[in-house]
């Protein structure tokens, strides 16, 4: 489940400046979202789970980034002093933030499935 939920949490998180409306406050607003967003979808690329490329980032490392990243995310207002710009360009960071840090906890650390083997070689 967390897997189909990475790929679009990461497009919602790089899109968020424009589907919530606070693109024009620019800065730390805009980029951190599609910056946590851009690693959402790179690390799930790379993790040890069933909907990943390649099985290399193991997957309590990977949930220990979503607590990291999610965390960042929701004081990113705080941090970078946006808070002052609208509830539409905070609200956001803090939802989604507090979003990943559930997501990164709640999430067993183990795979479902079986890793994928190559095919063996002829002798």
């Amino acid at each position: 489940m967390h897997g189909m939920l990475d790929y679009p949490a990461g497009a919602l998180l790089i899109a968020a400046p424009w589907i919530f409306g606070f693109a024009d406050v620019g800065g730390a607003a805009v980029a951190v979202p599609i910056a946590v967003g851009a690693l959402v979808i790179l690390q799930s690329l790379i993790t040890d789970y069933e909907l990943s490329v390649a099985d290399v980032l193991p997957l309590p490392a990977h949930l220990a980034m979503d607590v990291v990243a999610g965390a960042f995310l929701a004081l990113s207002p705080v941090i970078f002093g946006f808070t002052d710009e609208g509830a539409n360009a905070w609200i956001p960071h803090v939802v989604a933030g507090i979003a990943l840090i559930g997501s990164g906890l709640m999430t067993r650390h183990h795979r479902e499935t079986a890793r994928r083997h190559a095919a063996p070689h002829a002798a």
